[in-house]
């Protein structure tokens, strides 16, 4: 069986500039200042936009849409095999091993609750205050060490080498890591942070939510034990993730959800209880009727970026990193953050910091008077953002009035972030406006409304 889909060569799709097609890129947004203008989407960290050819793909699959694993009838057997092949396709995108699971899930917060629900008792976990909140937040049933925020790669690896060495030998544990920052764009040293896991009895699960989109992510080659990630920032944003990797402590585990699918067969009992055999395959956890368009969503998206070519993706956006790192180098009031230094790789994701603006004013003039959509803020990473700007957790300053003096400590932070679909004129754009907006300030009077600041129209 097979769906006829628009799917297209990549390499002939790309714009003038490189980038892959993505919905949305030719939406034109009001300027409060009047007139219209292209947005620029430069918050991919959050939501990246759906390539062109996952839309093509899903679209051409939805008059076939059917039940999945529940009927006899052709687009129920057509969507099943559809789910399952996708299943295929993101272990092969993962470079999973033989016996690996590939889970479908809701989101990467998602995939690491449900893994943390999967421990097995008295398992200690060991996770670094860096981390986003989906993977600092899950393991609230175990014994979980944090880590402190490291100042280079090598004192990761040190510092979980210590806490590693310090706990029984004989316990089970789990580390997690991200792959990339989604504050600084850093990347993790996760290859080593894998050795020096399972040198001490441990497994590892790398958070890729932010790796994924911009880099090539193998569970063979980094040894992880486990990966998750989700569709929304892998161009494929339907409501659906991945967790992949061991199968044994996922078999071993309760359900995640009890109900339809994850039971291979149920009886009633003669004292009138319920007899349940569950399923040991990846279905053990995925109950209910699964979202078909969002695996086969996040499947497409793993083959378009598969076949535009990992190299010549992440040659191109480092391009614009540096564009945007060299520019923002010649605003004195601009401070990037950074963890490992201003030379540590990353993937296209930095925030930064304005001497005398407060962050969600310098967002809402970005968007209103330049078209610019970013993030302000602390990311869902708090203890990390409050650590790399030196604060204690505060209430957000009222919108126009500096939350710090120009050489006081800003009390959040400003976001930039982009991609495979990103045209050059979006970054190019946006380091005009921020040399603009220091320079001269903003056009426009803001004022707070429901805790964001917003272009004040009363007038």
């Amino acid at each position: 069986m097979s769906v006829s889909t628009a799917a297209a060569d990549q390499s002939a799709c790309r714009d003038t500039s490189g980038a892959l097609p993505v919905l949305g890129r030719d939406v034109l947004v009001p300027l409060v200042t009047g007139g219209e203008v292209t947005y620029a989407a430069l918050d991919y960290a959050a939501s990246a936009p759906a390539l062109q050819r996952v839309w093509d793909d899903v679209a051409a699959y939805a008059p076939y849409y059917g039940s999945v694993h529940r009927g006899a009838g052709y687009l129920s057997q057509l969507s099943t095999e559809l789910f399952e092949n996708a299943r295929h396709a993101v272990a092969e995108f993962l470079g999973c091993r033989d016996g690996d699971q590939v889970v479908f899930t809701r989101s990467t917060t998602d995939s690491l609750n449900l893994l943390a629900a999967a421990l097995p008792a008295e398992c200690e976990v060991f996770v670094f205050e860096t981390e986003h909140h989906a993977s600092l937040l899950p393991w609230r049933e175990a014994r979980v060490t944090y880590l402190d925020a490291p100042h280079t790669p090598e004192e990761a690896v040190r510092a979980l080498e210590r806490a590693l060495a310090d706990r029984d030998p004989y316990g089970l544990a789990l580390v997690c890591v991200t792959g990339a920052s989604n504050v600084t764009g850093e990347l993790w040293p996760v290859r080593e942070l894998a050795a020096a896991a399972h040198s001490h009895g441990a497994r590892i699960v790398l958070d890729a939510a932010q790796l994924a989109p911009h880099h090539p992510v193998s569970v063979r080659e980094l040894d992880v034990d486990w990966v998750a990630f989700s569709g929304h920032k892998l161009y494929a944003p339907f409501g659906s993730g991945v967790l992949a990797g061991r199968g044994d402590w996922l078999q071993d585990a309760e359900p995640y959800l009890a109900g339809g699918g994850a039971s291979r067969k149920v009886a009633r009992r003669a004292d009138g209880g319920v007899d349940v055999e569950w399923h040991t395959t990846a279905a053990r956890h995925e109950a209910g009727s699964p979202n078909v368009i969002g695996a086969y969503a996040i499947a497409s998206a793993c083959k378009a970026l598969t076949e535009a070519g990992f190299d010549t993706l992440v040659a191109r956006e480092q391009q614009l990193v540096s564009a945007v790192r060299a520019g923002l180098a010649e605003v004195p009031e601009v401070r990037v953050l950074s963890l490992f230094g201003d030379d540590a790789p990353r993937v296209g994701v930095l925030s930064f910091v304005v001497d005398g603006w407060n962050s969600s004013h310098f967002a809402a003039a970005l968007s209103a008077e330049y078209g610019i959509g970013v993030r302000d803020g602390l990311f869902c990473a708090h203890p990390l953002v409050r650590t790399l700007l030196g604060t204690e957790p505060q209430t957000q300053g009222e919108c126009g009035a500096p939350e710090a003096a120009p050489g006081e400590k800003s009390l959040n932070a400003i976001r930039v972030s982009f991609g495979a679909g990103t045209p050059d004129e979006h970054v190019e754009r946006f380091v005009r406006a921020v040399k603009e907006l220091v320079r001269d300030g903003a056009k426009w009077n803001y004022r707070t409304e429901d805790g964001r600041c917003v272009p004040d129209t009363s007038a």
